[in-house]
């Protein structure tokens, strides 16, 4: 069965009295789980409330007794790598094991600069990256102490105390569409891959392919969960799916073309349902405006029941 998610960007205005509607919202309504980006603003003016990650999972993890959370995606350049195990470990445990943690390299130049973080160069920056998985993985997974000699970050008998509560501590998510970098680090490190606003069509050529390197590399295709992140203009009806799409300046064609879920109730669970044939099992949607708690409850009533 596919599994209908609710995704938000962090940097567009959240603050307490939005995070907290949400959350109660996404948990009462019926959806899989809530995920948020990690970004300090936007990679243009204005700039918004941004509400820091790891403190809103917190207070999610306290305040929600179902859903699936996390970030998509933190970045390892924000935070030092034994940090994030022993935030990521902490939450956790506080949420009784649900949460999903989607870490990566880092891209938005503009919040790097502003804030005095250093993206590096790509090569670099997934350099760094691989590092930061292996580290927070040995972390969560491991009780041994671990000594780490690497060109970004060195350590001495790091050990995560007091252990996290679920083995293994929470799964580790990788996201992106890349070939090259990201499917590789996906096989060597990840519990999930989260593809990024792509159709049908494209996810199932990554899939596969995904499917043969794990097979090369000695792992099981279902040892990896396959979900998507994209955006979606759902509307009550034609009318408002119309008001909608007039209001981006692009036809629902164009934007269902670049995988964006567009449309009636009818139109969205059709467009799941492709997702679900090409290896999806988790729809992680965009929803932009975080006042419209309306329209979330509208895509939870006409939506979610279609998809048991």
């Amino acid at each position: 069965m596919l599994e209908l998610a609710i995704m938000i960007e962090g940097q567009n205005g959240l603050n307490w009295p939005r995070w907290q509607r949400i959350a109660r919202a996404v948990e009462d309504l019926g959806f899989a789980g809530l995920y948020r980006s990690d970004h300090y603003t936007n990679a243009s003016p204005p700039d918004l409330d941004s509400l820091e990650l790891w403190v809103s999972l917190t207070w999610l993890a306290s305040h929600t007794r179902r859903i699936q959370f996390g970030p998509l995606v933190s970045p390892v350049s924000f935070r030092q790598p034994t940090m994030t195990a022993r935030m990521a470990s902490a939450v956790d445990d506080l949420s009784g094991g649900r949460l999903i943690l989607g870490l990566g390299a880092g891209w938005q130049a503009r919040e790097h600069t502003h804030y005095g973080w250093d993206l590096l160069d790509v090569p670099r920056r997934f350099a760094r990256f691989e590092e930061g998985l292996r580290i927070v993985i040995h972390l969560l997974t491991d009780d041994q102490p671990l000594d780490f000699d690497g060109a970004f970050y060195r350590l001495k008998e790091a050990r995560l105390l007091p252990r996290p509560q679920r083995p293994g501590g929470p799964p580790i998510l990788i996201g992106g569409n890349g070939l090259r970098r990201t499917l590789p680090l996906v096989v060597r490190h990840a519990s999930e891959w989260n593809a990024v606003y792509i159709p049908a069509a494209k996810f199932a050529g990554l899939n596969r392919r995904l499917d043969a390197l794990l097979a090369a590399g000695g792992r099981q295709p279902d040892a990896v969960r396959r979900s998507l992140m994209t955006g979606c203009y759902f509307g009550r009806d034609e009318a408002e799916v119309k008001r909608k799409t007039e209001a981006r300046s692009r036809s629902a064609a164009e934007m269902r073309a670049q995988g964006i879920l567009v449309g009636s109730p009818s139109e969205i669970v059709d467009q799941l349902g492709e997702l679900a044939a090409a290896g999806v099992q988790r729809v992680m949607l965009q929803w932009l405006d975080l006042d419209d708690l309306d329209g979330l409850e509208a895509m939870a009533r006409t939506i979610l029941p279609q998809l048991k």
